[in-house]
């Protein structure tokens, strides 16, 4: 009986656990069967949404890359732009074999290829060779260091005509800074940073978002095999490539600047150097550099200084500073320039003002103060102002404030006035630290009747996309701190300093030029403990000058620091190695300049015109023509109707029939960009300057010709 119960009990239980299990079956599958009718009907699951994930797995997205903006000089040629250089690499593993032909190197082929490679990579045929042997046998690829990077077209090419297979190349974007050393650290680097090229110090720093551009995006849906699904939608983004800069430098001058520093630090070797050229009229700097420096291109020289001097370095400017202290006396009525006073040294509360001639000149005028650079006489002067009056025109003038250039890291300055001897110490450019971009926009006000304008880099800015000028510089009046009247005393005694028999400048005479300058002698801080340094050349010797003295058009202003010799010579003279032909050379560029303004030719349109009429027509305005092409009526013209040329400019003239490369010897930089843009010539510029060399020689014929590459000195 017991047994019988314990069975039906049994029978129960699994009675129950069959249904349990059958409503816990049913609740699940319900449950399965409600979620799929969920996301049949809603496309969704946990807020994702099913139908972009399905389209993302097909979609296939290509990011297309923006170009970044080209720098121009002031004369719209190209001083940084983009360009593809090329990273090597060669395949040794014999498994790189692809529909039945070989893609490594082969052993027979190896001495070759080293032979190949250490010729137009610089380096020795013996590492070459270790480099493709390998100890490890089973190495897939190898590189070839440094040398194996940022190779160019032209180098790339010509491993390639050498056809060995297993070398092979990786194209990455670069910047092409075609003039080397050129305004380095004012135009400034951009580097590849994970595929993109960032500004990392100069202008393409300051100016990174405007050159940067944005890339774009392509998206198409596509199958499982990677093939673009018919009828499919394709999404695209258009790319934005960066704006252009349009810089105010002079492309001759500052070429010319950067040679004459470039001579300079050979023969004195001083650990620093500047120099600045601007119109003192609009605060245009048509050129500027430093020493030491690098070549952009190459980054030779760049572990030197990486700071911009001209910005990020304050200084105590020496005797140049006297320029701002007597225009201050005479505007506030405190300088009378034939009153005397006793020159040599002066005590200021227990301390001591020298004369840089210790024993000084007796006793002298204020004007002579000047012209022989007396530091007593600015310390009285300094004193006669009072020290309020004297540091409200340091701040009039602009110092102890940032000018606002674009360049990264500018400082402002610093100054001690606390105490008297302080006060009468920045008089004569002690205790006073300024940068060289504020000394030129002080400068500035002494050259234009007083008025005082910011100095600039940036001429305008434009976004190659419409065309459209997104900024446009304008000359900037950033004070008035003196009058016109006090500005011509000041260029009167700065005259002084050159042709007054005491003066200081005697050395920066040009003929057929009025000059006037300033020269400086500026101690130099102990860097551990108080004091200056002592020494015949631990000084920061500089000079500013404009010219032409009685209505400036140009401000020069030249520093160098702890030179190791003076060559036999003066300070003066070294510094006129360089200040002497940079101001005659703008000078005369200003000159000829002026005389073609009154030679201007507009062009008339000669398209579909007879080519003898045009050429004679043109010929007798004074343009140089050339001709490519041998038919007899011109098709496309170099620069279009209704521009304006200058007597001695050149012109391009294209016509039908056969044609042949010309002569490009002589040629500037500007006129083979006409040229290759009326052949579709893509063009290699190497150098600066005019052209010396041509890839593709004179008279040959242009047909099937793509690439041009030109040498420029």
């Amino acid at each position: 009986m017991n047994k019988k119960k314990k069975q039906l009990k049994h029978q129960k239980n699994r009675k129950i656990y069959g249904i349990i299990i059958f409503f816990i079956a049913a609740i699940i599958f319900t449950v399965f069967i409600g979620r799929f009718f969920y996301i049949a009907i809603f496309h969704s699951i946990d807020r994702v949404d099913l139908k972009q994930k399905v389209a993302q797995l097909y979609a296939s997205k290509t990011e297309i890359k923006a170009q970044r903006g080209t720098i121009y000089d002031n004369n719209d040629q190209p001083i940084a732009e983009d360009t593809s250089t090329y990273k090597i690499y060669v395949v040794l593993s014999k498994s790189a074999v692809a529909f039945g032909k070989r893609k490594y190197l082969a052993e027979k082929d190896k001495s070759k290829a080293a032979k190949v490679l250490s010729k137009n990579l610089g380096i020795s045929y013996q590492n070459v060779r270790k480099l493709l042997d390998p100890v490890n046998k089973d190495v897939y690829q190898v590189e070839l260091g440094n040398a194996g990077k940022n190779i160019s077209l032209e180098t790339k090419q010509k491993i390639q005509a050498a056809h060995i297979t297993g070398i092979y190349f990786k194209s990455t974007t670069a910047r092409l800074y075609p003039n080397g050393v050129f305004a380095s650290h004012i135009i400034g680097l951009a580097e590849n940073q994970n595929g993109k090229l960032v500004g990392v110090m100069g202008l393409e720093q300051a100016l990174n978002h405007e050159l940067a551009g944005r890339n774009g995006v392509r998206k198409v849906e596509k199958d499982t095999k990677g093939t673009p699904i018919p009828g499919s939608k394709v999404k695209a983004r258009a790319a934005k490539n960066g704006d252009n800069v349009y810089t105010t430098i002079d492309t001759r001058l500052q070429t010319y600047l950067e040679t004459l520093m470039t001579q300079a630090q050979k023969r004195y070797h001083p650990q620093e150097m500047t120099a600045i050229l601007m119109k003192a009229k609009t605060g245009e700097i048509l050129a500027a550099s430093q020493r030491p420096t690098f070549n952009a291109q190459t980054k030779n020289g760049l572990t030197k200084i990486w700071r911009n001097i001209l910005v990020e370095d304050s200084y105590e400017p020496g005797s140049t500073m006297k320029i701002f202290t007597v225009a201050a006396a005479i505007n506030s009525g405190n300088f009378n320039a034939n009153a005397t006073f006793k020159s040599g040294s002066l005590q200021i509360d227990g301390k001591s003002v020298y004369d840089w001639n210790r024993s000084g000149w007796g006793y002298i005028t204020y004007q002579d103060a000047f012209i022989r650079s007396s530091n007593v006489g600015m310390a009285y002067l300094e004193q006669q102002m009072g020290a309020k009056t004297w540091l409200s025109y340091i701040h009039k003038f602009g110092f102890l404030k940032k000018t606002g250039s674009k360049m990264p890291n500018e400082v402002a300055g610093s100054i001690e006035y606390k105490y008297p001897i302080e006060q009468a110490n920045t008089a004569f450019g002690q205790a006073i630290n300024v940068t060289a971009l504020q000394m030129m926009q002080g400068f500035s006000a002494i050259a234009n009747h007083g008025t005082m304008v910011k100095p600039y880099l940036v001429k305008k800015i434009v976004d190659p996309n419409n065309q459209k000028v997104i900024y446009q510089a304008k000359t900037k009046k950033v004070g008035q701190p003196i009058s016109s009247q006090t500005a011509n005393q000041v260029l009167s005694l700065m005259q002084d300093v050159v042709y007054n028999e005491n003066g200081t400048g005697s050395a920066f005479k040009i003929n057929g030029y009025q000059i006037g300058v300033k020269t400086g002698t500026a101690q130099i801080s102990k860097t551990q403990g108080s004091g200056y340094l002592t020494g015949e050349t631990n000084y920061i010797f500089s000079v500013v000058g404009v010219a032409p003295a009685n209505n400036p058009k140009y401000i020069l202003y030249v520093t160098m620091k702890q030179p190791t010799t003076f060559s036999n010579g003066t300070s003066g003279q070294m510094l006129a190695t360089i200040f002497n032909p940079m101001m005659q050379r703008a000078l005369q560029q200003s000159a000829e300049s002026t005389s073609q303004t009154s030679q201007q030719v507009k062009l008339k349109n000669w398209t579909d015109k007879s080519l003898a009429t045009a050429k004679k027509n043109l010929e007798s305005s004074g343009l140089q023509v050339t001709v490519i092409g041998n038919g007899s009526k011109v098709r496309r013209q170099s620069v279009a109707a209704g521009n304006t040329l200058l007597s001695g400019e050149r012109i391009i003239l294209l016509t039908t029939g056969t044609k042949t490369m010309p002569d490009l010897t002589g040629w500037s930089r500007n006129d083979v960009s006409a040229l290759a843009k009326l052949l579709n010539l893509k063009v290699k510029y190497t150098g600066s300057g005019y052209v010396v060399s041509q890839s593709i020689t004179a008279n040959q014929a242009l047909t099937g010709q793509k690439e041009l590459i030109v040498k420029l000195k």
